[in-house]
């Protein structure tokens, strides 16, 4: 449930970027900067490289988002490391006279694999909603409010009107297991 949230506080940091929101920015800078650096200096980079390549990533951000035809994929840290990994190769290849990536590096910085997973990921996450939504009530609300709005069995047991948390705690087990064969029918026929 964690990755939905990240999903959508990212859906949240673009549409903030795209209406110039400097906190969003400032939010995209600090979670996604160091990772971007740390891989630079690893390739013979400085930190203004790094720099210089994230802001150049942001502006391509900026422009997709923008432009209005833009879907994110996969989540926003993947797609940013992602362009910078293409920048910075990409300089490398200009400033070295290099026609061909030293396989070592390719190997290091294996980005393709990392988005594959998150895509994977992704698709996981999009066929939860659908069973969340298949779901019904009151399951589904008793699901959110133990797992995502963090309420205890007591509360739960007095907003549906159980006798005791126990019985509320059964409920939601019940709840569980229908969620997970909806999930996994769903997620076998995408395979």
């Amino acid at each position: 449930m964690k990755h939905i949230q990240d999903i959508g506080k990212d859906k949240d940091l673009l549409l903030g970027l795209a209406k110039n929101d400097g906190k969003s920015l400032e939010i995209i800078y600090s979670e996604n900067f160091p990772v971007v650096l740390r891989m630079i200096l690893q390739h013979n980079g400085s930190e203004d490289d790094a720099k210089d390549v994230f802001q150049e990533a942001i502006i391509v951000l900026y422009e997709k988002v923008c432009g209005g035809d833009f879907t994110l994929t996969s989540r926003l840290k993947t797609f940013l490391y992602s362009v910078c990994r293409h920048l910075w190769l990409k300089k490398l290849q200009s400033n070295h006279g290099l026609y061909a990536l030293p396989v070592e590096l390719e190997e290091i910085i294996p980005a393709t694999d990392v988005i594959d997973e998150h895509e994977a990921k992704d698709e996981q996450y999009k066929i939860m909603e659908h069973a969340m939504g298949s779901l019904g009530q009151p399951c589904k609300t008793i699901l959110e409010d133990y797992y995502l709005h963090k309420k205890s069995m007591q509360e739960i047991a007095e907003k549906f009107g159980y006798t005791n948390s126990e019985n509320a705690k059964t409920q939601k087990y019940k709840c569980l297991m229908r969620l997970k064969k909806i999930f996994f029918d769903k997620y076998n026929t995408s395979l």
